[in-house]
């Protein structure tokens, strides 16, 4: 089979004969194909692309070019029958192509491709970690009849990912249900081999899916010859899966620093057989690679040559050291891309005021525009006098820089050049919450939007305390540090107070930051900022986004100037539904806006093992558990420090509810008070040293 369909590159009609008894449908479905090459395929019978696809001169199919942010996808235009009806069991299958992946930054690309079977060739999706095949709303729907094997080369931790090079086995989730670090068997099976998948070589993949066995077996190689043991073997039946049409083709996608071109040289495919064999050897050459069988020339005099190269070194170096921008030792650890002081000065048009998008504490946000085509970043210059100095600016790097979650806010590089200190991050077109929530906004956020918004920054939040390498402490949860994107998606951001340390180790104390009304009462006596710290900043958090108020407004009547206070004694009164903002105009949904609610005090209770953890914080709010009915006021605990489970059950009185009588407990302190509980807080939105 290798030697005749290797033989046939040179045969182009005996060739195009084949290729057309191969997929021409007849009477029937087609069954399999043979791409040796794509040229002459832009006819959308045999191919569908969408996105930034193509098919280069050569014959090359490309899926993705060195363009952050964008998604490729290439599908055969005809649908495979997989089942002979909806309830039967599925085909066995074949499938072979040859892949590259060819890094922007050397060892750094992204974020992979799948081969990919699905019931639509445009699926809507985002670039990114989801490939281009799925997004955060359908991970893990079984109406998502998705079955694709992924070759990634980004860690993301949302996924579980176990590396930055790994191929992986995906149905109807990016969370893999089985998967392998890249590498193949040799000498019988008895070694393994490693390969890089984003080292700009070709590799070639062999995947095969027995219906009698249920086994997918997922095979890579560094040349045609395909080794004898699979890297990867996942015991699965398929058929509650695959429907009974599905199509076939590739998907893939850039990241927002992290690029890759994503190219495809050749495919088989085949239903219930072999898929025919590729030769590399045959198959079109990689863009910049020398064509087979040329020589190289020379007609130029070596001595000219040399004294021509050491002058143009000469030359560049001169200007290099002229222009160079000081890197330091410990820059080289940070991690995001580098830019130059040059590129996002001209993005921001010099940073002038008209692309000023506004100014705080640590300096000013400009909008800029980089890269061809274009696209819009957020540029974040921290000023010389700024208390947000080199050590938060290299903390926010170092942090951010290495996380990936849908509602975290994406770094995408830094600048330093002498005292100016920027970060460049992704644009948020509809800027910060808080300008949704205070100040007589010129837009109203539903109840949908803002509960949304709500599940949005928990989940990011519980990725920072379990989802990472380390624990994350953000530090400074508030509303105007979430930002929205064009869809009013939350992303948290502003990570330059945040803190790193060990799972299962004590963090240490630092000096006390945050703002007023955020902070927990425990941190100015210990010292050290926690994960139940940022669960009670998370606290005022869910009462501000319920009740449209700021958690401290000295400029409201003085029962109501702390906000957890007010909406405790509404709470005890049986009336907390009085506290909502009242620009919804009473369209909410009770059951989720009393969960908020009591979720918000529970979380602002003084002691930090009355506290849920974010993970439990996340289960309420997915409905995953129910809140317990009776709450103690946020400054009283008297269940030790068992911890949060046992507080919840370590009571029997004053069971309240939105319908309770009202009565408010002696035990509450009132505004007054609280408001004394804070000395070392100075007015309005500022660090305390």
């Amino acid at each position: 089979m290798n030697k005749s369909f290797s033989n046939m590159a040179y045969f182009p009609s005996l060739l195009s004969t084949l290729f057309f008894l191969l997929v021409s449908p007849s009477s029937s479905q087609p069954t399999e194909f043979f791409f040796p090459g794509f040229e002459h395929l832009n006819d959308p019978d045999n191919l569908t692309l969408t996105g930034v696809s193509q098919i280069e001169q050569n014959g090359i199919l490309r899926l993705t070019n060195a363009t952050p942010r964008f998604v490729g996808k290439a599908f055969y235009s005809s649908p495979f029958r997989f089942k002979n009806s909806t309830n039967g069991p599925a085909f066995s299958f074949s499938t072979s192509f040859v892949l590259a992946m060819v890094p922007v930054f050397g060892r750094f690309g992204g974020h992979g491709l799948a081969f990919t079977i699905t019931t639509s060739v445009d699926r809507r999706a985002p670039p990114n970690q989801y490939l281009g095949i799925l997004n955060a709303t359908e991970m893990g729907n079984f109406s998502n009849h998705l079955v694709a094997v992924e070759f990634d080369t980004v860690q993301d931790f949302e996924f579980r990912d176990m590396d930055d090079n790994h191929v992986g086995i995906d149905i109807n989730t990016l969370h893999s249900n089985a998967s392998v670090p890249a590498a193949y068997y040799t000498r019988g099976g008895s070694t393994k081999q490693n390969l890089t998948l984003k080292s700009g070589k070709l590799i070639q993949a062999w995947i095969d899916y027995d219906s009698v066995e249920n086994f997918m077996n997922v095979t890579i190689a560094a040349t045609s010859t395909k080794p004898t043991s699979p890297i990867l073997s996942f015991h699965v039946d398929l058929s509650p899966f695959l429907q009974e049409f599905m199509y076939v083709g590739f998907s893939a996608s850039t990241g927002n620093v992290l690029a890759s071109s994503h190219y495809i040289l050749g495919w088989s495919f085949k239903i219930n057989g072999q898929a025919p064999a590729l030769d590399i050897s045959s198959l079109p050459s990689l863009p910049g690679q020398p064509k087979k069988h040329t020589k190289l020339i020379v007609g130029v005099s070596v001595s000219l040559s040399v004294v021509v190269i050491a002058l143009s070194v000469a030359i560049y170096f001169v200007i290099k050291i002229k222009n160079a921008e000081v890197v330091e030792d410990w820059e080289l650890e940070i991690g995001p891309h580098r830019y130059s002081y040059r590129e996002l000065k001209q993005a921001t048009d010099s940073f002038n005021d008209k692309t000023l998008l506004g100014r705080g504490g640590f300096g000013r946000v400009y909008k800029g525009t980089l890269g061809n085509p274009s696209t819009q970043v957020a540029v974040k210059r921290v000023s010389h006098e700024s208390k947000q100095g080199l050590r938060e600016f290299v903390s926010e790097i170092s942090s951010i820089g290495r996380l990936r979650h849908r509602n975290l806010v994406q770094l995408l590089g830094w600048c330093r050049r002498r005292g100016d200190l920027l970060l460049v991050y992704d644009f948020m077109a509809n800027g910060s919450l808080d300008k949704f929530l205070f100040d007589e906004p010129k837009t109203i956020l539903n109840w949908d939007q803002r509960f949304r918004i709500i599940k949005g920054v928990a989940s990011g939040i519980l990725y920072l305390h379990e989802g990472y390498e380390q624990i994350a402490i953000h530090r400074d949860v508030k509303a105007s540090n979430v930002l929205l994107d064009d869809e009013l998606n939350a992303r948290l951001g502003d990570f330059g107070l945040a803190r790193l340390y060990e799972h299962g180790s004590n963090p240490g104390t630092s000096r006390i930051v945050g703002t007023m009304g955020y902070i927990a009462p425990e941190l100015p006596k210990t010292g050290k900022a926690t994960t139940s710290t940022d669960v009670y900043a998370f606290g005022a958090f869910l009462l501000e986004v319920a009740c449209g108020r700021r958690p401290i407004d000295p400029d409201t009547l003085a029962e109501e100037a702390v906000l957890v206070d007010w909406v405790w004694e509404k709470f005890s009164q049986g009336r907390v539904l009085d506290v909502v903002d009242t620009r919804l105009n009473g369209l909410f949904d009770e059951g989720e806006t009393m969960m908020v609610l009591k979720l918000g005090l529970i979380c602002s209770n003084d002691v930090p093992a009355a506290r849920p953890s974010m993970r439990q914080i996340v289960r309420y709010l997915d409905g995953e558990a129910d809140l317990p009915e009776k709450l103690r006021p946020p400054a009283v605990f008297d269940g030790g420090a068992e911890g949060f489970e046992a507080f919840v059950h370590s009571f029997s009185s004053l069971s309240l509810s939105s319908s309770s009588s009202s009565s408010s407990p002696s035990s509450s302190p009132s505004p007054s008070d609280k408001m004394s509980s804070y000395p070392f807080l100075t007015n309005g939105d500022a660090s305390t040293n």
